[in-house]
């Protein structure tokens, strides 16, 4: 488009050009400025008056420049800047002397680099009397910065053309992005499946298993047996309800209908009820848990519920990915700072590898683990623990390394009035 709307120019500046040299041609071969007559007055004869009038003699630098000024405007070249000058030149056809030239003229003239020149003979009209004996004489027009005037005269076509590429270009990654989610989100919502039958099909088997044991006359009979069988339903079914609303919570929080009931709690209180609450998990796995309480203000406004949640849901983790045949140990250590409370869970688990821990706080994902199905879960466990974090106004991280262990660290603002 450039290079296209250059050579416009210049084909334009051509024709501006040639239009002013024909017509100042128009007034060359003739022996006075007015007429083809010759004045042969003795006082002021002198052999100059056998010459022809030149084209530099009959017009100033003001009325050249004055054509050029109309030629331009008829070609839609109003706002472009010019040089010009009138040449003679000897017989051998080379430039003898500038006979009229603009102000600039010289200067650009010698750049021709940056600028467009463009040369017209002046040739007298055919019949003139004149017309063998005038000198021969050319106008030479310069355009200076010619690629300058290009791109201005180009600037909205320019702009426009940036403007649709960018929309095109923003397009294309939105649907390329758009398709990559979706592709994201049918393999999430198959996971989910996958992990929701498994769920769902252990306390189904076992309620089922329990029925069938029921309905043994021997069993009926006993009533031990029958009150074991049926606490054993009863459990299996509080089993799937806290699925069903562990589910039911994260559609909740996706559209943010959760509600907090925001009141002054400490944490410590939390962290040793919740460390107590998995004290025979930990017997029974021979672990153990390390309670460093550092932090001489535990104060913050919080919902004591989902804070205990959320501590809940990081010392479940850590003993659900604990290694096979070696004891888990939990490390909670707290700390204090001006503004915020500050708390890092620890653990000698399995731990993760980049790739996992990029994606631990996305919801439904869980690592992948091939076809095993050891670790019970729907992947929404951090996802939950993230967004309760953000709602109280903290924030979280983790770290970890494979075959080591994890360590994620919740900093929540203390309580106003309390604060250092």
């Amino acid at each position: 488009m450039v290079l296209l709307r250059k050579e416009q120019v210049k084909h334009t500046v051509k024709d501006a050009a040639t239009f002013v040299g024909e017509d100042l041609a128009q007034h060359k071969g003739y022996y006075s400025p007015g007429n083809n007559r010759v004045n042969l007055m003795p006082d002021d004869f002198t052999l100059d008056i056998l010459k022809p009038v030149t084209v530099g003699q009959r017009f100033t630098i003001e009325q050249i420049e004055e054509k050029l000024k109309k030629a331009f405007l008829l070609n839609n070249l109003k706002d472009i800047k010019f040089e010009f000058a009138v040449a003679s030149l000897d017989k051998s056809g080379f430039m003898s002397y500038f006979e009229r030239q603009s102000k600039n003229f010289v200067k650009h003239y010698e750049d021709s680099v940056n600028n467009f020149s463009y040369i017209v003979g002046l040739v007298p009209p055919s019949g003139t009397p004149g017309e063998n004996l005038s000198p021969d004489e050319i106008l030479i027009v310069i355009v200076p910065n010619i690629k300058n005037i290009v791109f201005k005269s180009l600037f909205w076509n320019i702009v426009t053309s940036i403007v649709f590429t960018i929309i095109i270009l923003a397009a294309f990654y939105l649907t390329v992005r758009t398709m990559l989610r979706q592709k994201k989100m049918g393999e999430i919502k198959n996971d989910f499946i996958n992990n929701m039958t498994h769920e769902f099909k252990t306390p189904i088997a076992t309620i089922s298993l329990a029925v069938d044991a029921m309905r043994n006359e021997k069993v009926i009979e006993d009533r031990d047996k029958m009150n074991y069988f049926s606490s054993i339903i009863k459990e299996e079914n509080q089993r799937m309800n806290r699925q069903v609303e562990t589910i039911l919570k994260a559609s909740q929080l996706e559209r943010q209908q959760a509600e907090l009931n925001m009141k002054p709690v400490h944490v410590h209180e939390i962290i040793k009820d919740v460390v107590d609450n998995f004290a025979l998990q930990l017997e029974d796995k021979n672990g153990k848990a390390e309670l460093l309480l550092n932090a001489q203000n535990d104060l913050v406004e919080a919902d004591e519920v989902h804070l205990s949640n959320m501590v809940n849901n990081l010392v479940d983790n850590a003993l659900k990915y604990s290694k096979e045949n070696v004891p888990p140990l939990l490390k909670l250590t707290t700390h204090a700072t001006p503004k915020n409370f500050v708390m890092k869970i620890e653990d000698n688990g399995i731990g993760m590898n980049r790739e996992t821990l990029k994606r631990i706080f996305e919801r439904f994902y869980r690592a992948h683990t091939g076809n095993l199905h050891n670790v019970k879960g729907f992947g929404l466990g951090l996802s939950y623990v993230e967004t309760m974090v953000e709602a109280h106004g903290g924030d979280i991280k983790a770290d970890s390394t494979l075959g080591k262990g994890s360590t994620f660290i919740i900093e929540l603002p203390l309580k106003k009035n309390h604060v250092s």
